[in-house]
């Protein structure tokens, strides 16, 4: 296990010289996320896949303890990729736990996503763009938006406050912004993706808490 491991020892990353120029300028909210991205991706491809393990695990442990994925008759989720947390035993413990269980598939020529219910994590899924597991439409029937009581929503960067900032392509901020039926926003991320501020826009919507290895924002 390599040494930079434990994301546990880290508080939220400053932004510091995200803020400003060289001669004092504020760049542009593009430049921030640009720089924020960049930053933070960096320090969790750093950790290494058994420390990802371990604290994925840690992070869904608090989740399933969650009054709200208690509550939850329908819970939508993903197939991680990358360096995320990793999604896989959370996704069995919503099947097991008798819990409809929603993935996404990505619709690319229109930046949205389709959700579809999951049965069997082994047979149902393909893989989709960018080689996330997605579910398989002609086996998964729809699922409407409004049926979903949790729903678990990547990121790259997320602050104390449940700001959060995506990978750019806007998948879930279209899907957060039609969430008016009020289902449970929650995010699982290391505690190295906790900044200090993520730059907000106005159509940007905050998730309900961040949970992480460590403490779950906002506390």
């Amino acid at each position: 296990m390599s040494s930079s491991t434990d994301s546990s020892e880290k508080g939220p990353t400053p932004l510091g010289d995200l803020r400003t120029g060289a001669e004092g300028a504020r760049p542009a909210p593009s430049a921030v996320k640009a720089a924020i991205r960049r930053r933070v991706l960096a320090a969790r491809d750093a950790l290494d896949r058994d420390t990802r393990i371990r604290l994925s695990a840690a992070i869904f442990a608090k989740i399933a303890d969650l009054d709200a994925f208690r509550r939850a008759a329908t819970v939508a989720a993903y197939s991680s990729f990358g360096s995320e947390p990793v999604t896989a035993p959370f996704l069995e413990t919503v099947l097991a736990l008798d819990k409809a269980l929603v993935l996404p598939r990505i619709r690319r020529e229109t930046r949205r996503l389709d959700l579809h219910r999951v049965r069997d994590l082994d047979s149902e899924l393909e893989p989709g763009v960018w080689g996330i597991r997605e579910p398989n439409p002609a086996t998964c029937p729809p699922v409407p938006l409004r049926a979903i009581d949790f729903l678990l929503v990547p990121g790259v960067a997320f602050d104390i406050r449940g700001g959060r900032m995506g990978y750019g392509g806007g998948y879930y901020d279209r899907l957060m912004a039609e969430c008016d039926h009020g289902p449970a926003l929650i995010a699982a991320a290391f505690e190295v993706q906790i900044v200090a501020e993520v730059p907000m826009g106005p159509g940007d919507r905050r998730v309900d808490r961040v949970i992480t290895e460590r403490c779950a924002y906002p506390a």
